[in-house]
């Protein structure tokens, strides 16, 4: 594993438990969805894990989203970053959660929880989403109103293809306007998501993208293959594309 030293250039404290780090680095070309390491030398151990891009390829400074997680020593450390602070970088980056993976289709349903919304704010950046699909969904669920970060990004998103694009919120332990209550899985089981949006799943034209909690993604595929989805493989292409991130 090859590292590069990066810099930090700006650490935003979005909550409690929320911040992104931009930090300038210089990587190889990836693919928006892939993912790259982020390590600190913490007692004299490197400490190092896995995080996805949040900015598009080839744009600096680099995104990173973070959850500080209870007894996440890494995490932990990089909240506390200034400007001007060292932080190693992953020169290649790895990851098949990547839009080319995914077969054509007419709707793009993209299904994120909590940070789960990075690799996917990395690909909305780009022009492919755009080219390819005749809509494209974006549903973020989160505990808080705090928690919906990247509104900026996904308004200007909305400005931007106002004929494609929609955007759903889900906020599951307090009331928020716009947002629907609950959790995902829920949401796709009882038909409010679709409802909410005005857009019917369909295998025939639909494809789900999920990334975030374990339990979110498991739930909610089982749901989708009650519904005639399949997951999405190489050698045979299906509607479902997942990755973990938590």
């Amino acid at each position: 594993m090859e590292w590069v030293e990066g810099k930090v250039v700006d650490n935003i404290n979005w909550s409690e438990n929320l911040f992104s780090l931009r930090i300038t680095a210089e990587v190889d070309p990836f693919t928006a969805g892939q993912f790259t390491s982020l390590a600190l030398d913490i007692d004299g151990e490197r400490i190092a894990r896995p995080y996805s891009y949040l900015n598009a390829p080839g744009q600096q400074p680099l995104e990173f989203f973070f959850y500080t997680a209870t007894g996440g020593v890494l995490s932990n450390a990089l909240v506390n970053l200034s400007v001007g602070d060292s932080v190693f970088v992953r020169r290649q980056s790895n990851g098949f959660f990547t839009l080319d993976e995914v077969p054509d289709t007419n709707d793009l349903w993209m299904l994120a929880t909590g940070t789960g919304i990075a690799p996917f704010l990395s690909m909305l950046y780009t022009s492919e989403p755009w080219q390819r699909f005749q809509r494209v969904v974006l549903v973020h669920a989160v505990r808080t109103r705090l928690d919906l970060q990247y509104q900026d990004s996904i308004a200007a998103l909305l400005a931007a293809h106002p004929q494609q694009f929609r955007f759903q919120a889900f906020v599951s332990r307090e009331s928020a306007a716009g947002s629907l209550p609950g959790r995902i899985p829920a949401a796709l089981t009882d038909g409010s998501l679709e409802q909410s949006l005005e857009l019917t799943l369909n295998p025939a034209t639909s494809h789900l993208m999920l990334c975030g909690n374990p339990d979110m993604v498991k739930d909610a595929v089982e749901v989708l293959k009650q519904r005639g989805f399949r997951k999405n493989r190489r050698r045979t292409p299906g509607h479902i594309t997942v990755e973990n991130y938590w």
